[in-house]
């Protein structure tokens, strides 16, 4: 006979969580949820079991909002190692190049304009990018040599903090789809001494920085904390338009119809916005002829 199945709550909203050290984005997410015992959750992109720092945590409804958080800019922290060079681009992996060579501080100051802008750069082999259907880590943990194709990613800034003469710590802002592994790798190359990260952290992602974040420490400290530390549904959504619509306008927006637009701040044509009821999100659409046009609709 089947056990019955385990009732969870219909829980709704976002927790920032301040990743620690050695945790992977999956069990992170799978602790939250727990505290929660939520239905619904996902995250807004991986980080690595080295890397601290931000991991938004969808749960419920704000699993719809999850692309436009991902699609955010990120700002990172992290320490770029001389001299090395691993097949992970960082501390877990194997060292496969070596120099004695070390770049002064005005070298990367000069090298550094070269990672700003558009840049084509090489994913890590060990990354969750998927090839013919496996992720690529997959792979070349497997022993197999790994080929990702080269991609193009904006870095909107990319600073030098401080340099010991041995490691580098910077800052970086950059969009989508950017391996801050991978500027350390070339960063390496291009300054001929090889490079590494050995440590990174994630200070912001789309709409949440640091401010809106909450330690697993908090968390395990007070069984409260984590219903504290739950945001509404729409702070994914926070760098949308927004569009304020009456009740017959949300009607029509969960019936999968538009609403006419109007007012000197109204979304631009071809722009992505959000529409809320009394503060509480109920579609996102895009604007088409002065109207918003739902693609998501949300049951709050």
């Amino acid at each position: 006979m089947n056990a019955p199945k385990k009732h969870r709550n219909d829980v709704h909203g976002w927790i920032v969580l301040d990743k620690p050290l050695g945790m992977t984005s999956t069990q992170a997410v799978a602790i939250v949820r727990r505290m929660l015992n939520a239905k619904k959750t996902g995250h807004a992109g991986t980080l690595d079991p080295l890397a601290t720092g931000l991991l938004p945590l969808a749960f419920g409804e704000a699993t719809k909002t999850v692309p436009y958080v991902v699609d955010g800019e990120k700002a990172y922290a992290f320490t770029v190692t001389f001299g090395i060079e691993t097949d992970t681009d960082d501390a877990e992996g194997r060292v496969v190049s070596t120099s004695d060579q070390r770049p002064t501080e005005a070298d990367i100051l000069n090298a550094l304009p070269n990672f700003i802008g558009a840049v084509t750069q090489v994913p890590p082999q060990y990354s969750a990018i998927k090839v013919d259907g496996e992720r690529a880590y997959d792979l070349a943990r497997g022993g197999e040599t790994v080929e990702l194709q080269p991609r193009t990613v904006e870095i909107h800034a990319l600073r030098l903090v401080s340099y010991d003469g041995q490691a580098a710590v910077l800052e970086a802002e950059c969009g989508k789809g950017t391996y801050v592994r991978a500027i350390a790798r070339d960063l390496g190359r291009l300054l001929g001494c090889y490079g590494y990260v050995s440590a990174l952290r994630r200070t912001r992602v789309g709409p949440f920085s640091e401010a809106d974040s909450v330690t697993m420490v908090t968390l395990d400290a007070d069984p409260q904390a984590v219903f504290q530390a739950l945001r509404s549904v729409d702070t994914g959504l926070l760098e949308l338009p927004c569009v304020r619509v009456t009740s017959d306008g949300a009607l029509r927006l969960h019936r999968g119809q538009s609403v006419i637009v109007r007012g000197a701040d109204a979304p631009e044509e071809g722009e992505v916005a959000y529409a809320t009821l009394n503060g509480v999100v109920v579609a996102i659409g895009m604007i088409e002829h002065g109207s918003l046009v739902p693609n998501r609709v949300f049951n709050l």
